[in-house]
């Protein structure tokens, strides 16, 4: 914990300097393979049925090669599988934070996230995600003082073609 002395009234700083410190960086890579097997599973698992990521006559009439990768399945495809031992307290493998640490907010939840997909991606293509922090801002709730961190990511595949960018949030509480 950071040691601070605070006065009545007045609000803690929740951003640690090495926190601050990350804002324009890149704080995570990856790369993996897009693997049809693989979508596939995932599909089923969270009820995507879609025709285009098991048909590939389907897919070929609708204009592909062959089946093509639910645009979701990227993230899963680029950092794969946490073990559950190697979690953080908070539930989450950290692998696409940075390990980003509020040791004076220590409690997180998920503040949204926005993607734009520019294309789909197939079986064997090799995706590499990049995130850099956006902003790390301290604000004042109606339940006390929180730290949002905005994270900017972009997926590009083999040819460093854009596949995909997102803009995902998180919000960091005492």
């Amino acid at each position: 914990m950071t040691q601070q002395t605070e006065k009545p009234g007045q609000v803690p700083d929740l951003v640690p300097p090495e926190a601050a410190a990350q804002v324009g960086q890149v704080v995570a890579r990856a790369s993996g393979e897009v693997v049809r097997r693989d979508w596939q599973r995932w599909a089923v698992a969270v009820g995507e049925d879609n025709p285009l990521w098991f048909d590939a006559d389907h897919a070929r009439a609708h204009g592909y090669d062959d089946v093509v990768a639910p645009p979701l399945y990227l993230q899963y495809a680029v950092l794969g599988v946490t073990p559950l031992e190697r979690l953080r307290a908070d539930g989450s493998s950290g692998a696409s934070s940075g390990d980003l640490a509020f040791p004076d907010a220590p409690r997180r939840m998920a503040g949204g996230e926005s993607t734009t997909f520019h294309r789909y991606c197939g079986h064997g293509d090799v995706v590499t995600m990049e995130r850099r922090v956006e902003s790390i801002v301290q604000k004042q709730g109606r339940s006390g003082p929180f730290v949002l961190v905005t994270w900017r990511t972009t997926y590009t595949d083999q040819r460093n073609e854009l596949v995909a960018e997102a803009t995902t949030s998180m919000i960091a509480r005492p």
